[in-house]
Order: structure tokens, then C-alpha cells, then sequence
């Protein structure tokens, strides 16, 4: 009689166990030479017997299907048939025995079921179906129990995410650590992309340039959809999502809280970011609104000269009136010229930022000092709790409450570290831009293409409306400041309680 001899594994602790496929093929072929079985097929394949899904298995039973005599099919053993009594192929193979058009041979559990099965096999076969799905419960269980205990830990599941590295000693002991080579470049990511400037495109071509390649295929490189994937990580900052809950870990961050919520919002706010004009540049195209119909003042070409004008869309104007881009920009030059500072003045105000800067230092180490303190604080409560749990003297459920609380007080700790490192670090840049701006204001935007004009307009200036033809504005702080500072009473209608400027109306030559 003919036989099939299938061999199955679904773990490699199984194959350790002396249950290898090449194991379960020689047990199995022993048996069938003693039974004079002749073997027409030799199967062996890695997959489970507990998922609905067994692509191997259902090839096997078409093949029985195809057969038009009967056929020994031999398992080593019951639970190499299936762990899931469910299985719909179990009831198929059994019927099909109980049918006589196939037997089933377990040879390690010295079990045939075939027609004439007795209730007392039938019973044998039933239990060890049963306490095969018992034992894949069990393990599963196990293993639910030991994730929970991996996850309270601060320990990562699966495999690390692009920028960081699965590793394991030579104990044996898995770990994840950075990625020296891959994870200045994911700091980058979020940093260009939290800046709102950088589009995912802009940032592959960036990656691409770099020859920076996918973590699954070191020949390809990342997709969007992969650095889309990557900014929304929360991995990166210090959280790992498990299903849908976040969970603090204890590897390295390779960012801060802030910069990933600032990536956050700023792709949650993408749909509603202006993009570029295909068109010719200009240098105050939608900059400028009407103060009387709040419609956009709009440029055009006549003749080589730009002219400004109102879209009138609401129909308020009675006519349209054209404005030389040369006469609009006039105030805004005249603006510039005002804020610029003399080399001396300059060296004065550098003066005053130092000594400002050793207030402001002294104001920020005593608050990263108690920010630390409070953080330390807490690992020494997480610490004594876990101790407590390991003495049983707390609950698992009072721990997981504490653990909670307490881990989230740290992340918040952490967050305000970030914000006042951030703030420390940009005091002094901004300040030193603001000093370098306002010494070279007028001959930068001189010197500047269009686009570049822009830039540096939107960096000094807020509220620009035309009113009929007098152009308004404001001056962003600190330039206000720096306009007070250099005396410029005949340019200041008035100032309000804090001594910004309130805006200036500059008549345009009719």
C-alpha cells in the first residue's frame, strides 16, 4: 500500500527537542518499512498546526484528493497533525479515514484510524488531539505572560526599528541597541521634517543622496510610505506602540518628545501648507492683503514693470488700482535701513547679551538641576517598587499602576528638559541672528533673488495690508526692539504697553 510521509515543525525549540523534520522523516520511514508501506511522497515543512492558514498542509490534502487508491498518510505523531481540534481539516482527514479511503498513522503514539477504529482508539485519539490543544494554549499563555513581564521592563517584542539594532551576547541574552551608521540620519529625518520646510519627499531625495537603503533590503532605497512610517514612530522618542497603547522603553532615544510632536502637527498640517507659485517669482506675491476687503493683493507684468494690485473677488472696490512693486517695497526698504545697527552699537548690545547670557545661564542650570533631581527622584521610587513587587509585598495591580504614574511623570520631566535645552540653545542663536540681520538687513535683501527677498520678509515683517495705497505692517519682535533701540521716534506713531511698535502707514507717491 502506498503511504505519504509528512514531517512538521513550527518552532525552532521543537527541532532542539530532537523533533527535527529530518528526525520525524527517519522514525517515519522505519515504520513504514516494517509495515512494508511503500512511500510515494516525502513531505517536511515549517508551519504551525494552531493557524487556520496552513498553505502546505491544504496542498497535501489536494494531492489525496487527486488519488483513485488509497493512501497510508503517516504522522509522527498527533500533535504533527494539528493542535486545534477545530481545524476543519481535521474533521476532513477523519471523515475520509472513517470512509476507508485513507488511514491515518501516527507511528510515535502507535495510532491508526481507520474504518474499523474501536471506541476506545476513538477516545485515545480524541484526548491526544485535546491535550495537544492544551499545550499550545499553555505555551501561548506562557508567552503572553512573558511579553506582559518583557513589556513592564521596558523590553522591544520584535525586531528593533530602521536606526537601531537587534543584537545578543554571548550568554545569549537579546538586547537593541543604536545604530551607529543608521540612526544620525532618522535625528535628521525628524529634525528637517519638524521644521515643516521639508516635504517626505524632499527628505528621500536627501536620504537618497546620502545612500542611505531600507533596513529589510540594504539594495533599496526608503519609500515615502517607509519614512512616513518611521516620522509617526514613537520608538524614536522613548514609547513603543503595542497594539494601541504606548508603553515607556529603556533604550536610547534617538529624539525628544518635542521635536516628534512637532513632526506630528506639522503632517497633520500639511494639506493646509501654501506650497510655491510655478510661476514667475515675485517678491511680496501673497504677502500682502487688502485692509479694506481682505482679498489678496496680487503681481503681474506689463511691459517689463510689476504692478500690485487687489483681486477684488467681494466686489468692493469700485475699480482696480495698480500699485509699482518698486513704490510697495519703498517702506519696506526705508524699514530695513532703519533697524540696521552701527558697529558700535552692535558691540554694545553684544555686551549687554553677555551678561545677559550669564543671568540666563544661571536661571537655566538651576532649572535643569531641579528638573533632574525630580527625575531621579521617580527612578528611585520605580526602583523600591520594583522591589516591593519581587518581596510580594504590592499587588501586580497596584504595581501597574505606580509603574504607570510614575513612568509618565519621568516622560514629562523629560519633555521639559528638552524644551529648556531647545530654548537655551536657541537664545543664543537667535540672538546672534538678530545682531548679524539687523547690522546687514538692507544689503542682504538687496543683494536677494525674489524668493530670497521673501524669506527674509516674512522674517522681519507681519500684517502687511494695503490701504488704498498706503502699505501698513508690523515689525516681528525682536526687530520692534531693535527699532526702539536705535531711536527711531519718526518712524513710531506709538507704541503700546510694551513697547512694540503698533504698525506705520507709509504714503506711496501717487
Amino acid at each position: 500500500m502506498k503511504a505519504i510521509v509528512l514531517a512538521r515543525v513550527s518552532t525552532e525549540e521543537q527541532k532542539d527537542a530532537g523533533n527535527s523534520l529530518p528526525a520525524q522523516v527517519a522514525r517515519m520511514e522505519t515504520y513504514c518499512r516494517q509495515r512494508n508501506f511503500q512511500i510515494a511522497k516525502t513531505l517536511s515543512f515549517d508551519e504551525s498546526a494552531y493557524k487556520t492558514k496552513r498553505d502546505d498542509f491544504d496542498k497535501i490534502i489536494d494531492y489525496i484528493k487527486q488519488s483513485k487508491e488509497k493512501i497510508i498518510v503517516c504522522f509522527d505523531k498527533v500533535d504533527r497533525f494539528s493542535r486545534n481540534v477545530f481545524d476543519k481539516r481535521v474533521a476532513y482527514l477523519y471523515e475520509m479515514a472513517m470512509s476507508d479511503k485513507i488511514e491515518l498513522h501516527f507511528a510515535s503514539d502507535n495510532l491508526i484510524i481507520n474504518s474499523q477504529i474501536s471506541a476506545v482508539e476513538k477516545f485515545h485519539f480524541g484526548i491526544n488531539l485535546g491535550l495537544a490543544k492544551y499545550y499550545s494554549d499553555a505555551i501561548s499563555d506562557n508567552v503572553k505572560r512573558a511579553n506582559e513581564a518583557k513589556i513592564k521592563r521596558g523590553e522591544w517584542l520584535g525586531w528593533a526599528p530602521i536606526g537601531y539594532l537587534n543584537v545578543e551576547n554571548e550568554n545569549g541574552v537579546k538586547s537593541i541597541i543604536v545604530d551607529p551608521v543608521r540612526s544620525p540620519y532618522i535625528t535628521k529625518m525628524f529634525e528637517m521634517y519638524s521644521t515643516g520646510n521639508y516635504s517626505m519627499r524632499k527628505i528621500k531625495d536627501f536620504l537618497d543622496k546620502a545612500g542611505f537603503t531600507s533596513k529589510s533590503d540594504k539594495s533599496a532605497p526608503m519609500t515615502i510610505s517607509m519614512i512616513n512610517h518611521t516620522l509617526k514612530n514613537p520608538f524614536y522618542y522613548g514609547m513603543m506602540r503595542i497594539k494601541n497603547d504606548l508603553y515607556p522603553h529603556k533604550y536610547p532615544a534617538l529624539i525628544t518628545k518635542y521635536i516628534f510632536d512637532k513632526a506630528q502637527s506639522v503632517s497633520a498640517g500639511w494639506h493646509k501648507k501654501p506650497f510655491k507659485y510655478a510661476s514667475k517669482p515675485f517678491s511680496l506675491r501673497g504677502m500682502v492683503k487688502c485692509a479694506e476687503c481682505g482679498c489678496t493683493i496680487t503681481p503681474e507684468t506689463s511691459k517689463g514693470h510689476i504692478y500690485y494690485s487687489c483681486t477684488n473677488f467681494h466686489k468692493f472696490h469700485a475699480k482696480r488700482t495698480y500699485i509699482p512693486e518698486k513704490d510697495l517695497l519703498k517702506p519696506l526698504y526705508d524699514a530695513l535701513e532703519s533697524i540696521q545697527l552701527t558697529d558700535d552699537r552692535v558691540k554694545e548690545l553684544t555686551e549687554d547679551l553677555r551678561q545677559s547670557t550669564k543671568n540666563q545661564n544661571a536661571f537655566f542650570m538651576n532649572t535643569v538641576k531641579t528638573l533632574r533631581a525630580e527625575y531621579d527622584k521617580l527612578e528611585n521610587r520605580i526602583n523600591k517598587l520594583a522591589d516591593d513587587k519581587y518581596d510580594q509585598s504590592i499587588t501586580n495591580d497596584f504595581y501597574n499602576k505606580k509603574f504607570k504614574e510614575y513612568t509618565e511623570k519621568q516622560g514629562k520631566v523629560m519633555e521639559e528638559l528638552a524644551k529648556h535645552d531647545k530654548a537655551d540653545k536657541e537664545y543664543h542663536i537667535t540672538a546672534n541672528t538678530v545682531l548679524n540681520l539687523a547690522q546687514r538687513a538692507l544689503e542682504i535683501f538687496e543683494s536677494s533673488e525674489p524668493q530670497e527677498k521673501r524669506q527674509l520678509l516674512n522674517f522681519v515683517f507681519q500684517n502687511l495690508e494695503l490701504r488704498q495705497k498706503n502699505l501698513e505692517y508690523k515689525l516681528k519682535t525682536p526687530y520692534d526692539t531693535v527699532l526702539l533701540a536705535n531711536n527711531c521716534s519718526d518712524l513710531l506713531p506709538g507704541s503700546d504697553s510694551n513697547r512694540r511698535p503698533i504698525g506705520y502707514t507709509y504714503p506711496l507717491i501717487s
